[in-house]
Parts: C-alpha cells; structure tokens; sequence
C-alpha cells in the first residue's frame, strides 16, 4: 500500500505556471512532476555526499616545464 500526504506548498506564480504547462505537456499530474523533481533532488545530494577524497601524493616535483613541448616528449619518450 502507497501512503500519500497531503500537504500545501507556496509556489511562486511563474514555477506555477510552468509547472501546470509541463503537466499537460507530459500528460502528467503536478503532483507526479513535484515528487519526480524532489526525489532526484534528494538523490543528487545523497551521491555528492557519499562521494570519497581524492588521494594525494608526493610526485617529488615536476621534470620539465609543459610549455616546453619538446623537453615534455623527450621524458615521456623516456630519453
């Protein structure tokens, strides 16, 4: 069994608007569209969350300056 509350909001008349026109656009209750948006707001901050640090490392600096394109293919080439 699906519970369902009913609540009331204060919608600014213009996301209003485009809310009811989405609805008809997509054949779809407002209230489907307003769960739809909340749950993947939800689920987009629960990702970013979760996510891990990057690891860190010490590369004991850098071999050659990127500007110098022929220096960089040299090291690379391993000359």
């Amino acid at each position: 069994m699906v519970n369902h509350m009913k609540t009331t909001l204060n919608i600014d008349d213009s996301v209003m608007a485009q809310l009811k026109q989405e609805s008809a656009r997509q054949n779809r209750t407002m209230s489907e569209l307003v769960e739809t948006a909340l749950r993947a707001l939800f689920r987009s901050r629960k990702s970013r969350v979760s996510l891990p640090p990057l690891p860190s490392f010490q590369s004991g600096g850098h071999l050659v300056e990127i500007e110098n394109r022929d220096a960089l293919y040299q090291v690379m080439d391993g000359r």
